[in-house]
């Protein structure tokens, strides 16, 4: 696999006996680079950061659990394949990871809209989250989803500062009931710095 890679074609999906065969191996093998491109920023909220290598995988995955057969791989690719950066952008899933269920639901109903305050900042400017928008992830009642899919589409420019290991680059949340943020390792940042072509 290749992390240049854009899209995960149909010819790049193994027959489910082989990836069977494979699973235990390739995940363990995956763990490293997934560890890397794991954030937490604050107490709840974790972006996990991905690329072909990641939706190769998560695509593996779900056709092993779920054995739906040709039709189920032609819905994967259709939802994953967004998720692979194309070159000028970074992608995440974030997930609000809160165990207990009363909590959990008390903490996203205050957090309506959060997808669009999410930001990467480099050198001082901010890069803006951009969500998918496959579904509406805010209920009537104003409570968001624990899971959304952000892009961050980054200038030359900014690409250039995110490459540049002097220049700080932090990623945070900036909603009025959630504002944390993080500044990322030079392992992260330089696993990520690998999605820009």
């Amino acid at each position: 696999m290749s992390a240049s890679k854009r899209k995960i074609e149909r010819a790049d999906i193994l027959a489910p006996k082989v990836y069977a065969a494979e699973r235990k191996e390739r995940r363990t093998a995956m763990m490293p680079l997934k560890r890397l491109r794991r954030v937490e920023v604050g107490p709840y909220c974790t972006f996990y950061f991905e690329n072909y290598e990641t939706m190769w995988l998560q695509i593996h995955e779900m056709l092993h659990i779920e054995k739906g057969g040709d039709e189920q791989i032609e819905d994967e690719l259709r939802a994953y394949n967004p998720l692979i950066p194309q070159g000028s952008d970074l992608v995440a899933t974030v997930m609000f990871e809160i165990d207990d269920e009363v909590r959990r639901n008390a903490v996203l109903l205050k957090l309506t809209g959060v997808e669009e305050k999410m930001y990467f900042e480099v050198g001082g400017e901010r890069v803006k989250s951009d969500p998918e928008h496959d579904v509406e992830r805010t209920a009537e009642d104003g409570k968001t989803s624990s899971v959304h899919f952000l892009h961050f589409r980054f200038s030359p420019a900014q690409i250039a500062k995110f490459r540049d290991p002097s220049v700080p680059v932090i990623l945070g949340v900036d909603h009025p009931a959630y504002a944390h943020m993080t500044r990322l390792s030079p392992e992260t940042r330089a696993s990520l710095a690998r999605d820009f072509a």
